[in-house]
């Protein structure tokens, strides 16, 4: 007993384990997706998010040293999403061809996207704050963080909310595009990638090609159109 005690403080302390046990998270809940079905509610960043956090608790280990371990896969999301230019050039095409319905939806989509949030939030008496933390919520984690710091949010709860934003797109997204009867592939993709960033656009990867090639466009494209109208509004606003 005493030699396996040692191993496992051994284990805890090496950021080999937290490397593993993210890797083996994500490993089963993939699997438990493609088992279900792919069923939306069984969304492999949710049930990975939810084992990783369950073990966590329960050997008492704090988030600074389970990053230490875990970093290395937060450093593949740079080429990752970098990576999601590969359909975007396949799909080029038709996204020229889409040129003038691509930029109106994607200007009325980070409007929509900012002044529900602002306006939910003010509505239930949220302080400024927290209207500065919640704005960026549709935008991905990097560019949302920086946004929310310069307004004077916090930074890292506004991650949060970045993260339960793409789960909850990517979940329902596109059960709700099915209900109101939205069937063309590109304004699919550019409807996930505008709501739910990273995570909305692996999940239109999963379903089509095409959908995932304008959802990679709107992620990026709203990142930047939200970068440069959040401050405008807020100064107005506010």
């Amino acid at each position: 007993m005493g030699s396996l005690q040692q191993t496992w403080v051994y284990l805890h302390a090496s950021p080999l384990f937290h490397l593993t046990l993210t890797l083996v998270a994500f490993q089963a809940a993939s699997w438990l997706f493609e088992k279900a079905g792919r069923n939306p509610l069984l969304n492999p960043v949710l049930v990975a998010v939810v084992l990783i956090v369950s073990v966590l608790l329960f050997t008492g280990t704090d988030y600074a040293t389970y990053f230490e371990g875990a970093q290395f896969v937060h450093f593949l999301l740079g080429p990752a999403t970098v990576s999601l230019a590969i359909p975007l050039y396949r799909q080029w095409h038709r996204v020229r061809r889409s040129a003038l319905a691509i930029g109106v939806s994607l200007l009325t989509g980070s409007l929509t996207a900012i002044l529900t949030a602002l306006g939910v939030a003010r509505l239930l008496g949220g302080s400024e704050q927290l209207l500065a933390t919640i704005a960026p919520k549709s935008v991905t984690a990097p560019v949302a963080m920086a946004i929310a710091e310069e307004l004077g949010g916090l930074p890292s709860l506004t991650a949060a909310l970045v993260l339960v934003t793409g789960i909850l797109g990517a979940m329902f997204g596109p059960m709700v595009l099915n209900l109101i009867g939205v069937k063309d592939w590109r304004a699919r993709g550019l409807a996930m990638g505008t709501a739910s960033h990273g995570i909305g656009t692996a999940r239109a990867l999963q379903v089509n090609e095409t959908a995932g090639a304008f959802s990679g466009l709107a992620m990026g494209l709203n990142a930047l159109a939200t970068a440069l109208l959040l401050p405008i509004l807020w100064g107005l606003l506010f």
